[in-house]
């Protein structure tokens, strides 16, 4: 019997947590059952206690006092733990049906999702048929106000396509916090956002902005002295680095983004609809048997209706 889950992956501050969260309470309001786990082992503020924590295996906190570690080797060494330690999922994943929503709250730490191999040998676990068997889709969160800066939103997008290869699971990728961006950028350029292209970069506003207020031409910038980091990253170099990067980013064409504002129910129910087309979910589902209560309470509508 398969079961459902959804790994909500994304860079620190991303808000994943508090996504988590709201996904939680219109899962509850909407009398669905889920299981919450959380995976990061520096976390320590949430709304809803997770179901499952790993800092009850190990935190990043002993780790990097016991092993004298740094916040990202401590990471990477409390994954490794986890992973000679898989009983620890095992034993409280497998009893769960399949009318549970698994949600694994990630940490922010982007080694994780681009070169470490750590990941998809955790999802392989999760998803191995005759083991847990968990229809698995991977959301991965970027901030919406990367938006307002071209060259860190092309980064935080190649992030993100970097973890749709590395661990090869049903991906959707959301651009959180829209509310912080409603007055920066217009609807209108905001759409060209959700399917990314290097025309972005060719029309990027604020750079044609501050080439007029300051004066400068791309030569100006060009010959700048290399201590002068801010010029630097205003140069042909860093330029053509950054188109490099759009170009395989639109060449490969895997990524495009949805919206989400976790203060609107809607926003958060619709990213809900897109994970359960992915894990194919509600095919799964049983149809239910409605109680007396409730079948009466349909009939007394309808002769209302009617009458």
């Amino acid at each position: 019997m398969s079961k459902f889950g959804v790994m909500v992956m994304g860079p620190a501050g991303a808000g994943k947590t508090t996504f988590c969260s709201h996904l939680i309470t219109h899962l509850q309001l909407n009398r669905r059952s889920c299981f919450y786990v959380n995976l990061d082992p520096a976390a320590e503020n949430f709304e809803h206690a997770p179901d499952l924590d790993i800092k009850d295996l190990i935190s990043l906190e002993d780790v990097m006092e016991e092993m004298g570690l740094g916040p990202n080797g401590g990471l990477i060494y409390c994954f490794e733990f986890l992973m000679e330690n898989l009983d620890f999922l095992t034993e409280s994943l497998d009893s769960l049906t399949e009318e549970y929503l698994i949600i694994f709250d990630m940490p922010g730490q982007i080694e994780l999702y681009t070169h470490v191999p750590i990941l998809p040998s955790l999802v392989r676990f999760l998803t191995r048929s005759g083991s847990l068997d968990i229809r698995l889709c991977a959301a991965y969160l970027l901030e919406s106000t990367f938006v307002v800066d071209r060259a860190k939103f092309f980064a935080g997008t190649l992030s993100a396509m970097s973890a749709m290869i590395m661990l090869e699971v049903p991906h959707i990728n959301i651009l959180s916090k829209m509310d912080l961006v409603k007055d920066q950028v217009r609807k209108r350029d905001l759409k060209r956002f959700l399917n990314p292209d290097t025309g972005l970069l060719d029309d990027d506003p604020d750079e044609i902005a501050r080439q007029k207020a300051e004066g400068t031409t791309e030569e100006d910038v060009d010959a700048a002295k290399p201590q002068d980091k801010d010029a630097l990253m205003r140069g042909t170099g860093f330029r053509r680095l950054n188109k490099t990067v759009a170009n395989l980013i639109e060449n490969f064409s895997m990524v495009s983004y949805l919206k989400l504002d976790v203060q609107d129910e809607d926003s958060v129910g619709a990213i809900l609809s897109y994970i359960d087309d992915c894990i194919q979910y509600h095919e799964a589902q049983e149809p239910k048997e409605l109680k007396d209560e409730e079948f009466d309470d349909i009939m007394n509508g309808m002769d209302g209706m009617d009458g």
